[in-house]
């Protein structure tokens, strides 16, 4: 019988060393999803961290993503974010993952920052920027959370929210936002439908707050028609802890029906059902 030549013998035996490793790292990753799926998350992260310590050099490293999941997860809100940036670092080719890990960093961001962590805020704002829409809109809806006084930046998107999306729900979040951060970016495009002409020679400060809400094809279920100066003094009247509250929520009492008011006729919000209801607030 002829001898096995050299190549073929080493060929043989290198598989032979290779086959039980692939076994155990298979395992090792079965076993890192059904610890983070059974919410063990400490015990999950351990092996993902063994999995991304054998990675060959040049590995975009998906468990280094599952390494920091489980960090978020377990509320280690810095150690998670610092995890999604070296994961983000190794160039990752799943372009999914990485535009949910670049989302996650928002979220913990605006989290931080809400904790009283500010050095973060940067992240919010490059979000804004952000290839991905979906990472655009979430840092824009996050930023603005925060309040005017770091919120200005997200209205650019804010506003293109307004303008181009169709989803309602998503529109009415973002005009909401708007109206919380700079209600001068809600300046009318046009009167909000069944709202009546603006007289000619009116101010043109809006004077009335317009409240309809209908059921389908039937007239008003409800009607609320509010001078502008009646629900600025109910607004400007509200108790001390009151004003504190709406203050820390981003909302100011002292000039938030001054800036409204300036806006003129416009829309501010329009909900609709599937059954053809309708919801809408405008001002006159």
């Amino acid at each position: 019988m002829k001898r096995l030549g050299g190549p073929f013998l080493a060929l043989l035996t290198f598989a032979t060393l290779v086959a039980p490793a692939r076994a155990d790292d298979d395992e090792k990753l079965r076993r890192a999803k059904t610890l983070f799926f059974d919410r063990r998350y400490v015990e999950a992260r351990q092996v993902w961290q063994e999995i991304l310590g054998g990675l060959q050099a040049g590995d975009d490293g998906g468990a280094a993503y599952w390494v920091a999941r489980c960090s978020e997860s377990l509320k280690e809100d810095e150690r998670a974010l610092k995890e999604y940036a070296e994961y983000l670092a190794r160039r990752p080719s799943d372009r999914a993952l990485a535009e949910e890990a670049r989302t996650s960093r928002v979220g913990l961001a605006a989290r931080l920052y809400k904790a009283g962590t500010r050095q973060h805020l940067p992240i919010l704002r490059e979000a804004l920027t952000d290839p991905a829409k979906t990472v655009r809109y979430y840092g824009a809806f996050q930023l603005a959370g925060l309040g005017a006084e770091v919120g200005i930046p997200a209205v650019a998107v804010l506003k293109t929210i307004v303008r181009v999306e169709k989803d309602p729900d998503l529109v009415d979040r973002a005009k909401l936002l708007l109206l919380r951060i700079d209600p001068s970016a809600l300046a009318p495009d046009g009167r909000p439908p069944g709202a009546p002409p603006p007289r000619a020679g009116a101010a043109k400060e809006a004077t009335w707050v317009r409240i309809r809400i209908d059921k389908a094809g039937g007239a008003p279920q409800v009607s609320i028609n509010l001078p502008v100066g009646l629900a600025e003094l109910i607004f400007k009247s509200l108790p001390d802890d009151a004003r504190r509250e709406l203050k820390l929520k981003g909302y100011d009492a002292d000039n938030f029906w001054d800036r409204l008011k300036k806006l003129g006729p416009t829309e501010i919000l329009k909900i609709e059902g599937e059954d053809g209801e309708r919801i809408q607030i405008w001002l006159e």
